[in-house]
């Protein structure tokens, strides 16, 4: 009897592997060559889509039904159609929003050691793939007085739509108008954050404010020491602080995501994902031990624990299950 059930289980195992079955689990990177600071957004068609620095020029967007799986479905510009207002800039950091019934992409455009002419930018699609049309320049560094402004993220808080920025000279924040494709006559810049960070992103979660960044250096290859770090605040203007109260305007923060054995470099984020279940993902890139070549798109889910967010061990899994979408 025991050696018929045991065939039975064999049986049922080779049938479900020769039907294909999908695997409920998934490994890193989820995409295997360079996609740095991904921002992604669930579209009306069952689709994620994720755009990324333009390490394929034009700046890559790319799709998803299950946040693991992604094909490549062109790029938001083209060489007659990409933004120029920085001669010899690259399109960095993009931030994804729906604003009404248009697609609307921040950039920013920059190139080494500009720090005071770099700026952000906006452009906006009927569709997710495309194509984007340009708005151009919103502010340049030397226009707004912030040095190195770049990282965009755009939130909507309380009816008011708004754009944080920045990179290890402070983050900032302004109001935008309703349409979100210019800075709101009148408004003011205010700073959240010190000079440690830059690719901020802001998620409400409970009555609070998380604000995720990243500290280090980002590009390199396997001596990068970039990681992802959040702090907390009951109001998007901060102050956002550790868990022992100490302000992320000095400089002080959690860390959520850090170096291991087979990846290094672990730092921005994407807008975390809530899957059917219930579970939150993070998707964000870092340099493969293995696969040194650029920064890789990891994937991972984020747990809480007395109100703050927890990545197992503090940094990407090799093997991990599945999102439920």
């Amino acid at each position: 009897m025991k050696r018929l059930l045991l065939m039975e289980a064999f049986i049922a195992i080779s049938i479900s592997l020769m039907a294909g079955e999908p695997s409920k689990t998934y490994k890193n990177p989820v995409v295997n060559y360079s996609l740095p600071d991904p921002t992604v957004i669930e579209a009306e068609d069952g689709y994620f889509y994720l755009y990324a620095t333009e390490d394929i020029r034009n700046l890559p967007i790319h799709r998803s039904k299950d946040l693991v799986n992604w094909e490549s479905v062109g790029t938001a510009f083209t060489t007659e159609t990409r933004p120029t207002f920085e001669p010899k800039g690259n399109l960095w950091a993009p931030d994804i929003n729906k604003i009404g019934d248009k697609y609307v992409l921040y950039y920013s455009m920059s190139r080494w050691g500009g720090e005071w002419t770099c700026g952000i930018g906006v452009a906006t699609a009927d569709c997710p793939a495309g194509p984007f049309k340009d708005h151009g320049m919103m502010f340049r560094s030397n226009e707004i007085g912030v040095q190195n402004s770049i990282d965009p993220f755009y939130i909507e808080d309380n009816g008011r739509k708004y754009l944080f920025w920045g990179s290890f000279r402070g983050i900032y924040g302004v109001e935008l108008k309703e349409d979100g494709l210019a800075v709101k006559l009148g408004a003011e810049k205010k700073q959240i954050a010190g000079t440690a960070y830059e690719g901020t992103y802001i998620h409400k979660r409970n009555g609070y404010y998380y604000m995720f960044a990243s500290t280090g250096t980002c590009c390199e290859g396997l001596k990068s020491t970039y990681q992802t770090v959040v702090g907390r605040s009951k109001s998007l203007w901060g102050p956002y602080l550790d868990k022992q109260g100490k302000t992320m305007l000095e400089n002080n923060h959690e860390v959520l995501i850090s170096k291991n054995k087979s990846f290094v470099g672990t730092g921005h984020n994407a807008e975390l994902v809530t899957d059917k279940a219930g579970n939150d993902w993070i998707l964000y890139h870092g340099v493969s031990v293995a696969n040194p070549h650029g920064r890789v798109l990891l994937l991972d889910r984020v747990n809480w624990k007395k109100g703050w967010p927890i990545v197992k061990n503090n940094s990407a899994s090799t093997e991990a299950k599945k999102p439920k979408l």
